[in-house]
């Protein structure tokens, strides 16, 4: 049995109230170990931790001795990369394959890309002519914001937390962490590797708990934290957004997403298939950038819908250390019981059920687990729930389109505005129809291929903000502008 506790300060500890609660396997409902539940006074020590960090060693360390330090962190858990890759699996049954190839790697890689971009961009000057004939220089200077508070998901808990912790230390500011109480691993696990490697006390440090009335509430409400980051869903966001209003604390929101897939007649229907299977069923559907809704040129629908079908049925669902296995679970029996209301929901309102629909026999040992089946329906109205609520399950809803006009509204009639991805060999359509979609990120014969340099968020209820390359500055800094009388 494992215990996970709060790092805070660079210590271990566990909770003034003595309060645990349990972290589960997925996979097959085992008990994985045991998590303390952090209350205000463990979430107020780590605040405080982290502010005195500011004034102590880290805040006097130059721009190049943090980069040396967080390269030293990026080498070190992939110099323990399989203690990662279990803590991951584990925390949330996806397969090793997957998590070995992404999560792993690419968060460890969050520390080393935004070191260098982030030390690398210059700020701006001018000169100005002053009415006694002299001048004067403006410039500008960055100074760290302070206290970040980071609230990361459980779909990609390693990798998404890092893309927020990086940058935050790499502008010189400290974090406090709270992952997702479905996936404490990780988290607790990089406090070991900031001791290893000599990141001073109160720099990192990792909270435990859940939302109202536990780590996450008293975290995003401490006066002590300067500015909050968060991914996931909308209506934690508009609470987090609430909480943040008080004291004027900045705030960077990733939140939900119902994203489209358009494909066009004129796709290259090998391409199509392969992304839009990867976008709508890998990591069990469970990415925020994933594709719940498709359209379909009708001339080809027919043809897509079987070969997508085809594809979905064969997806090999296990254990995941299975090396054949790319498909594993969802991560609680909470999360499943939402996604198969969905599933009754869409057969409800009218979807002809074009494969899955319902939970696999995975057999008695793993039939505990949070288990459910590929799934891809045609045929609801517009305004079904289906199609207007993001499920964050491994299921998707097919359409026919006519037109380009028609698909375009289609795609934006949603309150969410996250990602996109279109297939079409024609590059004139391919831009205009990008230009018109209101998503942060719109994909054209790809999916989930990120350059760490761009702009990464979402329009309307996906969020607020951007992240990724030099945008993270807007949000983990302050820009300062410093004016000389010469």
């Amino acid at each position: 049995m494992q215990e996970f506790k709060n790092f805070i300060n660079g210590q271990f500890v566990t909770t003034e109230r003595g309060q645990t609660f349990e972290n589960r396997n997925p996979v097959d409902n085992s008990l994985i170990g045991l998590v303390h539940e952090a209350g205000r006074a463990e979430v107020d020590a780590a605040v405080q931790a982290a502010r005195a960090a500011m004034q102590g060693p880290w805040g006097k360390m130059t721009q190049q001795q943090r980069i040396a330090l967080l390269d030293k962190v990026a080498n070190r858990i992939n110099e323990r990369f399989d203690e990662f890759l279990e803590a991951e699996c584990k925390d949330t049954g996806k397969p090793y394959k997957i998590a070995s190839h992404i999560d792993i790697p690419r968060g460890a890689a969050n520390f080393k890309a935004f070191s260098e971009t982030l030390a690398n961009h210059p700020t701006e000057a001018f000169k100005l002519d002053t009415p006694d004939g002299a001048s004067a220089l403006n410039y500008g200077h960055r100074t760290p914001k302070g206290v970040i508070a980071v609230i990361s998901p459980w779909n990609l808990p390693l990798l998404l937390m890092t893309w927020k912790v990086g940058p935050a230390l790499a502008c010189g500011n400290t974090v406090v962490v709270k992952p997702s109480e479905e996936t404490p691993a990780t988290a607790t696990l990089l406090g070991d590797v900031m001791n290893e490697c000599g990141v001073p006390e109160g720099v990192y440090n990792v909270v435990h708990g859940f939302g109202p009335d536990s780590a996450g509430a008293f975290l995003t409400e401490h006066k002590g934290v300067d500015a909050i980051t968060f991914t996931g869903e909308t209506r934690t966001g508009e609470t987090i957004m609430r909480a943040a209003s008080v004291g004027l604390r900045n705030i960077s929101l990733e939140c939900g997403g119902k994203n489209p897939g358009i494909v066009f007649a004129d796709c290259d229907m090998d391409k199509a298939i392969e992304g839009t299977l990867r976008s709508a069923f890998v990591n069990c559907g469970q990415v925020c950038l994933g594709t719940e809704r498709v359209y379909v040129e009708r001339p080809i629908f027919e043809a897509f819908v079987q070969r997508l079908k085809a594809g979905a049925e064969k997806l090999k669902m296990g254990r995941p250390q299975d090396a054949d296995v790319d498909f594993g679970p969802l991560v609680s029996q909470e999360h499943k019981e939402k996604v198969l209301s969905y599933y009754r929901l869409a057969v409800e309102e009218g979807a002809q059920v074009i494969t899955g629909g319902g939970v696999p026999d995975m057999g008695a040992d793993l039939e505990a687990g949070a288990w459910v089946e590929p799934t891809i329906w045609t045929g609801l109205a517009d305004d079904a729930r289906v199609i207007r609520e993001e499920i964050f399950g491994p299921c998707c809803h097919i359409r026919p389109f006519d037109t380009e006009e028609e698909v375009i509204a289609l795609a934006n009639d949603t309150d969410y505005g996250l990602s996109a991805a279109v297939w079409t060999e024609n590059s004139s359509r391919a831009s205009r129809v990008a230009e018109q979609l209101e998503v942060g990120i719109c994909w054209v014969n790809s999916w989930f291929l990120r350059d760490l340099r761009t702009a990464f968020g979402g329009a309307k209820q996906s969020g607020i903000g951007r992240e990724g390359g030099v945008h993270g500055l807007e949000f983990y800094t302050e820009l300062k502008n410093i004016c000389i009388k010469l």
